[in-house]
C-alpha cells in the first residue's frame, strides 16, 4: 500500500477579515508548519478585491514560519500590466510557487478585462517569469459547473498543461472513483503532469452544503442524509465527518496519489486529526486516534 509524506501534503488558507481572524491563521500556520508540509497556499478573491489581502497574508506567512508559500493569482478582470506587476512582486517576495486561476467575474463588472481563461494567465506566467514558478492550476474531478461539456473541460485542463502548468489542484469531492475516472481521463488527453486530490475536513453541515452549491461539488446523497439526521448534534457531524474523510484519504492514498491538499478554512483540529491517523503527522497524543481496519503506514 501507498504510503504519504509530510513532503506531499500542502494547506490552503485565507486571507482573514479581522484582527482575531489573523491571530487565528498564525495560531493555525505555527501548528501545521510542525509537519513540514511541501507548501501552504493562500487564496484571491477576483478582480483584485482581496489581492492585497493575499500579499499581506504571504509577507505573515514568509515570517512566522518557513513553509514556502503559493498565493493564489486570479486574472478575470485584469489587465496583463497587472499580471505581470503582482508576478514581479512575488519574485521579489522569494515566491517559487502560485496557483495561477480565471477566478470569477466580481459584482457588477460586465468584461472580463484582458483575460477569459486560466491557461492565458499560466502562459503570462511562464512568458514572464520563465521556470522560476512552478505553476499549479485547478482540476475538476466531478467537471467544472460552467464547463460546456465533460470534453470541454478536460480539454481546458490540458490547455493550462499545455501552457506551462506544472501540476493541478482538484476541487474538493467525497467520490474517489471520479477522482481515479478524472486521471485516467486526463491521462487518455495525454495530460501527464501531478493532480493532487483536494480535501474538505466536514465540521459544518449548513457550510458544507454553501460551500458545495457555490463550487459544484457534489456531496452524495447517503453523506448528506447522515448528515441531516445528526441535526445540532455537533460532536456526531464531526465525528462521522472524520470517518468519511479519513476513509477517503486512505483510498486516494491506496490508489495512487500524489499528495493531499487541505482546504483547512483557517483552523487545524479536523485536518491534524485525519493526518494524525494517516501517521503522517507528528505525535499529538491530545488527539484520540481512530482505529480501522486499513491504516496507512
Amino acid at each position: 500500500m501507498n504510503v504519504i509524506s509530510s513532503q506531499n501534503i500542502s494547506f490552503e488558507f485565507f486571507p482573514p477579515k479581522t484582527d482575531e481572524g489573523e491571530s487565528q491563521l498564525q495560531d493555525t500556520a505555527i501548528r501545521l508548519a510542525e509537519y513540514h508540509p511541501h507548501f501552504f497556499s493562500m487564496t484571491f478573491g477576483a478582480g483584485g478585491s482581496t489581492r492585497a489581502g493575499t500579499i499581506e497574508m504571504v509577507k505573515m506567512l514568509q515570517g512566522k514560519t518557513s513553509v514556502p508559500v503559493a498565493p493564489h493569482l486570479a486574472c478575470i478582470g485584469s489587465s496583463r500590466e497587472e499580471m505581470v506587476g503582482v508576478i514581479r512582486q512575488y519574485q521579489d517576495l522569494k515566491v517559487r510557487r502560485i496557483v495561477a486561476l480565471r477566478g470569477d467575474l466580481p459584482s457588477g463588472m460586465v468584461q472580463p478585462g484582458e483575460f477569459r481563461y486560466a491557461s492565458e494567465l499560466v502562459a503570462l506566467i511562464r512568458e514572464t517569469a520563465g521556470d522560476f514558478f512552478h505553476i499549479e492550476v485547478a482540476a475538476y474531478p466531478e467537471i467544472h459547473p460552467q464547463a460546456k461539456s465533460v470534453e470541454d473541460d478536460i480539454l481546458n485542463l490540458k490547455r493550462k498543461y499545455e501552457a506551462g502548468a506544472s501540476s493541478a489542484i482538484t476541487q474538493y469531492f467525497f467520490n474517489p472513483d471520479a477522482y481515479f475516472y478524472y486521471l485516467d481521463e486526463c491521462a487518455k488527453h495525454s495530460i501527464y503532469m501531478p493532480i493532487v486530490p483536494g480535501i474538505m475536513p466536514i465540521t459544518q453541515f449548513s457550510r458544507l452544503v454553501r460551500f458545495s452549491e457555490m463550487c459544484g461539488a457534489e456531496i452524495p446523497c447517503w453523506i448528506r442524509k447522515r448528515l441531516e439526521s445528526y441535526g445540532d448534534d455537533m460532536e456526531s457531524i464531526k465525528a462521522f465527518g472524520f470517518e468519511v474523510v479519513f476513509h477517503l484519504c486512505q483510498t486516494l492514498i491506496a490508489g495512487g496519489a500524489p499528495g493531499l491538499h487541505f482546504y483547512t478554512l483557517n483552523k487545524s483540529e479536523a485536518t491534524l486529526k485525519i493526518l494524525e491517523n494517516l501517521n503522517i503527522s507528528i505525535h499529538r497524543p491530545n488527539l484520540p486516534r481512530y482505529v480501522a481496519s486499513q491504516k496507512i503506514g
